[in-house]
């Protein structure tokens, strides 16, 4: 499994949302790449996704911009994810059912087909409202995340 930056950018740009939104007020595309220096081109292929998928409503015109189509509690960063156009699985195997020999006998399979499925619940069971929460009194500071 790897996560691209399509996806790390979704989930930025989707709790920046959930902060600036506050009471379902649209966010602009513009406010959200301003707060999370990310592309506005970028955020507006991705809330394409998310929008498509049924996690963000868009409102045009002045004042208009996205909002979450669902409360933050509904939300997952499964969702999120997989919105984006994210891969959870991990690609544990170099054959498929078709061109292995193994097939039914390999142990290794059933192992990583559990870790696949341990990493779909763990990203099911965190709502962008429980980071939102768990992460509430964390100030971040810009300055301690530059690598030297």
């Amino acid at each position: 499994m790897n996560i691209t930056t399509r996806g790390r950018y979704a989930l930025r740009a989707s709790l920046a949302l959930a902060k600036l939104g506050t009471g379902g007020k649209p966010v602009s595309i513009n406010n959200l790449s301003e707060e999370e220096n990310i592309s506005s081109v970028f955020l507006e292929q991705i809330f394409y996704k998310l929008r498509k998928a049924g996690i963000v409503t868009s409102i045009r015109g002045p004042g208009g911009g996205f909002c979450f189509a669902k409360s933050l509690n509904e939300l997952t960063v499964k969702q999120v994810l997989e919105a984006a156009g994210e891969n959870l699985e991990i690609a544990f195997c170099d054959k498929t059912g078709d061109n292995c020999d193994k097939i039914g006998q390999c142990l290794c399979h059933y192992i990583w087909l559990e870790v696949n499925q341990l990493v779909k619940n763990y990203f099911s069971n965190i709502s962008l409202s429980s980071i939102l929460e768990k992460y509430k009194n964390v100030v971040i500071n810009p300055e301690s995340e530059k690598h030297e």
